[in-house]
């Protein structure tokens, strides 16, 4: 988290310069591996392929984007699943997600995406794998939506989303390990779309607002029209933990205490003991995935959506026209 915070500072910290060669190393390697699979492209899928990602280690909303996707997309008439990394999660992969699959096998996002979107979601380090699994299991699914894997080249696309947080932007410019970039940002002029997570002029995209959905109970997702008092603890194992308790103090007044964890962070019972001392325990949906068999009744996480402009989904739309014309 130390060197998180060191990457999004505007000038490099002296000590990242130790890594220097480490970071020569890391954009010499990822240099090589985009042009030695771009030299022999991937077969493309019979389904259009919409990929989801960015170019920065950490969250930016990416999980919102592709919910705001599926919804639209079944506006349309389409058939939409969805694949992912399963970051964090023991498979054995290729692994169909459900809405009772244990976050511990699948990861927490694509457990999220499974039980918010209420479609087809398979997991895999191989994206191609799991895409052709998910065609196998539904083959009336009309279109893939893969939730990161912008730099996953094996995988053939049709539309790719860069999402970017609009506070941190691209942190001090560098790639790993100096700083959080895994491509250059030129790598942003090659995609199909931009989306910055919030007002930033300075950066060039589409604006997406993110709104809260109103409290729910960790162990059984019911609604809470309002939080009981007592002393409040935020908690969050996201990329960006500020941001999310930023969006709690928008929502709530009272004082609370903040606790930020690695992102994707296995949260335990014994987590739970250690924090018996609050009355109110707050979170974010994903980290509500890996608490909810022992989460008390005091526990509440807070779902977002997405709202994006016309002219994104107009662009996207011409875009799926383009491939079913073969155009």
């Amino acid at each position: 988290m130390a060197l998180t915070d060191a990457w999004y500072r505007r000038r490099v910290t002296w000590w990242l310069w130790l890594l220097l060669p480490l970071h020569g190393l890391f954009v010499l390697v990822s240099r090589w591996r985009r042009k030695a699979v771009l030299a022999n492209p991937p077969k493309p899928l019979p389904v259009p392929v919409i990929v989801v990602g960015n170019i920065t280690v950490g969250g930016t909303g990416k999980t919102p984007v592709t919910l705001a996707l599926v919804q639209h997309l079944q506006a349309q008439g389409e058939k939409p699943a969805i694949i992912s990394r399963g970051y964090g999660g023991k498979g054995p992969f290729p692994l169909t997600v459900t809405s009772t699959t244990a976050a511990q096998a699948c990861g927490d996002e694509p457990l999220l995406l499974a039980r918010r979107a209420q479609v087809p979601v398979v997991v895999a380090p191989n994206r191609v794998a799991a895409a052709l699994q998910a065609l196998a299991q539904a083959p009336e699914t009309t279109v893939i939506i893969s939730d990161d894997g912008l730099q996953h080249y094996r995988l053939s696309r049709q539309f790719e989303i860069a999402v970017i947080d609009a506070k941190r932007g691209l942190g001090n410019g560098w790639c790993l390990p100096i700083g959080p970039l895994r491509e250059s940002p030129e790598r942003l002029q090659s995609v199909d779309a931009v989306i910055v997570n919030g007002e930033a002029p300075q950066l060039d995209g589409f604006t997406m607002q993110l709104h809260s959905q109103g409290w729910r109970r960790v162990h059984d997702d019911s609604r809470c029209e309002q939080l009981p008092e007592g002393r409040t603890l935020a908690l969050a194992g996201i990329g960006n933990p500020q941001r999310f308790f930023d969006t709690v103090q928008e929502v709530e007044t009272r004082s609370m205490t903040c606790k930020a964890y690695p992102d994707h962070y296995a949260f335990t019972a014994n987590d739970a003991k250690e924090l018996r001392d609050y009355d109110v325990i707050l979170m974010t949906e994903k980290d509500a995935m890996k608490w909810r068999s022992f989460a008390s009744e005091h526990c509440y996480y807070l779902p977002v959506a997405a709202q994006l402009p016309d002219t994104f989904w107009q662009q996207l739309d011409a875009a799926l026209e383009r491939f079913h014309h073969g155009t």
